[in-house]
């Protein structure tokens, strides 16, 4: 049982999978600080200069009714350089390896392209000597014998 469950750990896919979310982690935080400390006081200084941020109330004197719109740009451009590092670190990568190394698909040879080989094969064995009688007997042929 425990084997088992060891042999499901140690496939690749599993072991792939926990580095991921690891890397993930790691790399969202880099992001997160980077939004945080560097983009969101670039956006606080395009907007208002109010100590909420980039946005606007709903209801005035009640801070609970602030729209954050710098936030949700923040959360947009993390999701933004995440992806991109995803994709161009991970994903292209792996794929072009997968390409580079794939086996080519041999192609599907039709019902008549079978056949002419098959007729092709026939003919190379009648001329190496073996001769087919008609009721489907095969031997080897001696000169001067016939076919029935």
């Amino acid at each position: 049982m425990l084997k088992g469950f060891k042999d499901f750990l140690l496939r690749g896919n599993v072991v792939d999978l926990a580095v991921a979310v690891v890397i993930g982690a790691a790399f969202t935080a880099i992001v997160t600080a980077f939004t945080t400390n560097i983009v969101n006081p670039l956006i606080s200084s395009i907007g208002a200069s109010n100590e909420l941020g980039w946005g606007f109330l709903i209801r005035s004197g009640n801070d609970a009714t602030f729209v954050n719109i710098g936030a949700v740009i923040t959360a947009v451009i993390n999701f933004v350089i995440i992806a991109a590092v995803v994709y161009f670190v991970l994903i292209l990568p792996v794929n072009t390896a997968k390409n580079r190394f794939a086996t080519k698909k041999e192609k599907a040879l039709s019902d008549q392209d079978i056949l002419i080989q098959i007729r092709d094969l026939l003919a190379e064995g009648r001329s190496d000597g073996v001769k087919t009688t008609s009721d489907g007997i095969t031997g080897t042929a001696t000169p001067g014998s016939t076919t029935t």
